[in-house]
């Protein structure tokens, strides 16, 4: 269980990612909008974190939370905000997903 809230949490971490992204591109009533998205989402995702390291070694917690949050955001860069999908940026992302299901799997 811990596990699947570390994972939520960590989509939770895209999610202030993206309104960050999204209130920048913004302004007046909508930008504050997408502000209101980010502390909403932020702390949903800190309190999901804070809930899975209870159980979980932090260590490996903040490592999978960062790497979901890291690859996720870098897709939703690519799909929404028109970032390049180069070979090399593709590459190291596979590379940061093996890694984080590596940690998972030598977590007791």
């Amino acid at each position: 269980m811990n596990w699947i809230l570390l994972i939520i949490a960590g989509l939770f971490e895209v999610g202030f990612a993206t309104c960050l992204g999204k209130a920048k591109e913004t302004s007046g009533n909508s930008s504050m909008l997408w502000y209101g998205g980010f502390l909403i989402c932020l702390t949903i995702s800190m309190l999901l974190l804070v809930k899975a390291t209870k159980e979980l070694p932090i260590g490996t917690a903040y490592a999978v939370w960062t790497g979901i949050g890291a690859i996720g955001s870098a897709i939703i860069g690519i799909l929404v905000f028109n970032e390049p999908a180069t070979f090399w940026r593709i590459f190291f992302m596979f590379s940061l997903i093996a890694s984080i299901i590596g940690l998972k799997f030598v977590s007791h």
